[in-house]
């Protein structure tokens, strides 16, 4: 079945954007099929770690193989080079950089979705067998909301906040907007062990995703000040913590790789938040020889 790309959001490197699904049968022409779907996936980038843990979460080991991709892409252009044979079988004529997260279909060898979360829903509804259920039946519209104020309130205005050339008054803004979100989520979750259900669910995968990225790569761009107010929401980082040590979150968090990467790609200066650390992420992570 061929999957034409959609257009992507204008950056400095465009690339096209795969959103082919996994259907539920044969008349679907990419349907759920043990191993015929390849995962390609870098976990120090946020689409990837999220797809990792859910995959983990499922068991899916077996089923849907994964080729795991280096932290700093190896080619000029910002793309890898092991993705590439996918990326010139699957568009024509293709100049831009093979990026990941990728879900490739092995009896076509042409990638079926770029599309992160995508990759993930269609994991867990069409390959979970029952293992976990990740999308609970009536929690979309909470899971939803949760993706909506880790995307805007925490990792957009985490952003703004620690933008080099923006107005104090800009960051301010984006700051009380990341503290109000926090807050929020800090509430919500209170003395529960999982955000929205009595057990793991997509929910907690992204909100774990989120704070990971902002202990680990948006603090240091902000001052000491901001990074203690953000510390200060104790259920969260101590349930932050909690999944760090669970195998299927843990198992996937390289430290290093994430500070490559995102030195890599990091033009800002750093701020005196980058010597605040909210948590010892290598202490409570699951080492991978323990899963």
């Amino acid at each position: 079945m061929s999957v034409t790309p959609l257009a992507a959001h204008p950056s400095a490197r465009p690339a096209p954007a795969f959103r082919g699904r996994i259907g539920r049968d044969a008349r679907s022409g990419h349907y759920a099929v043990p191993r015929r779907y390849r995962l390609h996936l870098s976990p120090a980038d946020p689409d990837g770690l999220r797809i990792a843990v859910t995959h983990s979460l499922l068991g899916l080991e077996r089923a849907c193989p994964v080729t795991f991709l280096p932290a700093v892409p190896d080619c000029s252009d910002g793309g890898h080079s092991a993705l590439r044979p996918l990326y010139d079988a699957s568009a024509h004529r293709y100049a831009g950089p093979a990026l990941a997260p990728v879900l490739s279909d092995d009896w076509s060898g042409r990638i079926v979705s770029t599309h992160g979360p995508d990759i993930a829903r269609d994991l867990a509804r069409r390959f979970a067998g029952g293992r976990a259920v990740l999308y609970p039946s009536g929690a979309g519209s909470q899971i939803e909301a949760v993706e909506r104020m880790c995307a805007q309130g925490v990792e957009e205005a985490a952003q703004r906040a620690g933008a080099a050339g923006v107005e104090d008054a800009e960051r301010a803004a984006a700051l009380d907007t990341l503290l109000t979100t926090l807050d929020v989520l800090e509430r919500g979750l209170g003395s529960h062990a999982h955000l929205i259900s009595d057990q793991i669910t997509a929910a907690d995968v992204e909100l774990w995703v989120t704070l990971v990225q902002l202990d680990t790569v948006h603090r240091h761009h902000l001052d000491a000040t901001a990074v203690h107010r953000i510390a200060d929401h104790p259920a969260l980082w101590a349930y932050a913590r909690r999944l760090a040590a669970h195998p299927a979150f843990g198992v996937h968090l390289d430290l290093d790789a994430i500070d490559r990467r995102h030195h890599a790609r990091c033009q800002g200066l750093e701020a005196a938040g980058a010597a605040v650390q909210i948590l010892d992420w290598a202490t409570h992570a699951t080492p991978e020889t323990g899963d």
